[in-house]
């Protein structure tokens, strides 16, 4: 069974960069594509929000609200899949989540306030 382990969430400044890591185990992380979603506070679970994905051979596809912003990134070696994140937003605070499959990891906190 797979397990997804996030870190890296925590509060900054507007324009300020973060960059969160999701750490797997139990399976062969390679031939996996790896999301990240996000929840803002006050939504649901159903309404969490697609943020961008890449493939097990590394192509990239992002949310139009991150787009030039966020950049995805995995390294098999470390079976880690990355999210760098630019120029942030308070409309960026939410939970991020990344997930492999049907499987979710448990998420980890931004909240990008002054």
């Amino acid at each position: 069974q797979v397990q997804l382990v996030e870190s890296g969430g925590c509060l900054v400044q507007p324009g300020g960069s973060l960059r969160l890591s999701c750490a797997a185990s139990g399976r062969i992380f390679s031939i996996y594509a790896m999301g990240w979603y996000r929840q803002a506070p006050g939504k649901q679970r159903e309404q969490r929000e697609w943020v961008a994905t890449i493939t097990n051979e590394g192509n990239t596809n992002y949310a139009d609200s991150v787009k030039g912003r966020f950049t995805i990134s995995r390294d098999n070696a470390k079976n880690t899949v990355y999210l760098q994140m630019n120029s942030l937003k308070p409309e960026d605070t939410a939970t991020y989540y990344c997930k492999s499959g049907l499987t979710w990891g448990q998420g980890t906190q931004v909240t990008v306030s002054s």
